[in-house]
């Protein structure tokens, strides 16, 4: 039954992804919706057409939205762990030869003119995978008094899914739209998926379905 929510010991616990994802109780985050990364993504213009879908619906509710982007530090500031994950991600075979990818200022680096904020929308720039280190992201959900974090974005099975793993041990309720997350590799994609269904900690979801929720 869409819409249905227990109660428990003064809890109000959703029942399905309509109750989790309410107005008034959900936000969206962004995840890397960059010029340079949508376009290695799979279908890329119908993902980036969902997370529109998502994101007008979002904002006709009046539900938060948020972004994070990848961004790069200049080699001579990076330590031991950003050098040798540079290197494996550039795929070269000396620490001398790591480039900054993702320069603050580098037109691949910049939000792709489709999904670009409004009205303020916050935008937090991060080092690693996970959204929520670095950032103040999780200060300004709970702030917020937002229970539920759907996710889109790029790409899924690089970032969304440790972001949506940290955001369940941070006690949120993750997620994964499914359709308006991008992935480079389709079979990595699914696993993603399947780890978090496995763990019983994150959802997922259509944007339709998602939209609806939001009232569109």
């Amino acid at each position: 039954m869409l819409g249905a929510v227990q109660h428990a010991h003064g809890v109000a616990v959703p029942e399905d992804l309509a109750e989790m994802c309410r107005p008034g109780v959900s936000a969206v985050l962004v995840y890397d919706a960059q010029v340079g990364i949508l376009a290695h993504v799979r279908d890329g213009g119908a993902v980036t057409g969902r997370i529109g879908a998502v994101l007008t619906a979002a904002r006709a509710a009046h539900v938060p939205v948020l972004y994070v982007r990848h961004v790069s530090l200049p080699p001579s500031h990076l330590g031991v762990a950003g050098l040798r994950t540079a290197m494996a991600w550039q795929r070269v075979q000396r620490a001398d030869e790591v480039r900054a990818v993702f320069g603050p200022q580098d037109a691949h680096t910049q939000l792709v003119p489709e999904l670009a904020p409004v009205g303020g929308e916050p935008v937090f720039d991060k080092l690693g995978m996970s959204a929520f280190v670095g950032t103040p992201l999780e200060a300004v959900l709970r702030d917020r008094g937002v229970g539920t974090l759907v996710l889109v974005g790029a790409v899924l099975e690089i970032g969304i899914e440790p972001t949506a793993r940290h955001a369940a041990d941070l006690g949120f309720l993750p997620v994964v739209v499914e359709d308006a997350c991008g992935v480079v590799d389709e079979a990595a994609g699914q696993r993603s998926l399947d780890a978090l269904d496995y763990t019983f900690a994150s959802y997922r979801g259509s944007a339709a379905q998602v939209v609806a929720a939001f009232g569109g």
